[in-house]
């Protein structure tokens, strides 16, 4: 379901006077998009542990990109109890024309945030945790030392616990990446989300190559890390430049590709080219393990932390397996 430029509530970063999630978007003409098709439908969540689940995320005060991004798979992720945690805050300083995160001036940093999401992970009892954040470009590290203190406040918690990143591109904020590296997460991931020639339309504020590096270089300064990265389909690309994609995340190491349909927010956000069908997207995970990476999730609902633990322990098998 599309739905029209939502508003945040009051008191999330922009005063007291409730105010558009997306103001640069605001005068936009609509973006029309083709009728959903069969196989991309979700159903409402209404299960006891979505609400749970819920109400823990509400009591912490913490952010999810469940919520923030729109994530189709709210529904079944939450009622096993499964949260991708959004550190940093909920209000992004960049506003990509697909995302649904809100966009603005964010507030000062929650020096609680990272043991509640600690706190959380440990309650929730995640066997594997995802840990994400909006972009923070006000910041001088743009949000690396956070992300070293969730990690570590994890490890304390639940040291079991798995953890993987998915981190901004850090784009000039020298020495920020390698502060997460080292920090020792379980998985590095960056999402190039789409392909080079579609950046300055989709994601204006990104760079395609500065996200190649900061992926080359995780793996190079740990290979012991896997890394991981995602593509949305349906904005207007060709599958030829979904297969360089992959060659250039191969030629950086890349362990692990997602692969899902971009679905609009809002009709002021980016519109939907095509839906790519289930047989596509099966030709694609194909081509894509042919290619080399140890790990490949595509379908039309795939979204980088879906099943992540799941996932992750696929990803550790493979590579047990490659080294035999």
């Amino acid at each position: 379901m599309t739905t029209l430029i939502d508003l945040r509530a009051k008191g999330e970063g922009q005063g007291e006077e409730t105010r558009p999630r997306h103001p640069e978007k605001a005068g936009r003409p609509d973006a029309l998009s083709p009728r959903k098709p069969d196989w991309i439908r979700v159903k409402a969540p209404t299960s006891a542990g979505y609400h749970e689940t819920k109400a823990l995320v509400r009591d912490l005060r913490l952010h999810t990109v469940c919520e923030e991004a729109s994530c189709p798979n709210i529904g079944e992720c939450w009622s096993v109890k499964h949260a991708t945690f959004m550190i940093l805050g909920g209000v992004c300083t960049r506003a990509c024309s697909f995302c649904n995160v809100s966009t603005g001036k964010p507030l000062p940093l929650d020096p609680d945030e990272p043991a509640n999401v600690a706190h959380a992970t440990a309650t929730m009892g995640l066997q594997h945790v995802v840990v994400t954040s909006v972009d923070r470009d006000d910041l001088d590290d743009g949000g690396a030392g956070h992300f070293v203190e969730t990690i570590a406040a994890i490890r304390r918690a639940a040291p079991s616990t798995t953890i993987e990143v998915l981190t901004p591109d850090f784009l000039r904020k020298p020495g920020a990446a390698e502060r997460v590296i080292d920090a020792k997460p379980d998985v590095f991931n960056h999402n190039l989300e789409t392909v080079p020639r579609l950046y300055h339309s989709i994601r204006p504020g990104a760079r395609y190559y500065q996200s190649l590096r900061l992926l080359d270089s995780a793996k190079q300064r740990d290979p012991s890390q896997f890394t991981k990265s995602g593509l949305m389909v349906g904005l207007g690309e060709a599958k030829d430049e979904v297969l360089q994609v992959m060659d250039d995340l191969r030629v950086a190491g890349v362990d692990f590709l997602t692969i899902g349909q971009y679905l609009q927010p809002t009709k002021k956000h980016a519109g939907i080219d095509r839906f790519w069908t289930p047989e596509e997207f099966k030709a694609l995970e194909t081509i894509a393990y042919a290619k080399g990476f140890l790990m490949v999730s595509a379908s039309p609902l795939t979204r980088s932390s879906h099943h992540a633990g799941e996932d992750f322990k696929k990803l550790r098998a493979a590579r047990l397996a490659a080294q035999v």
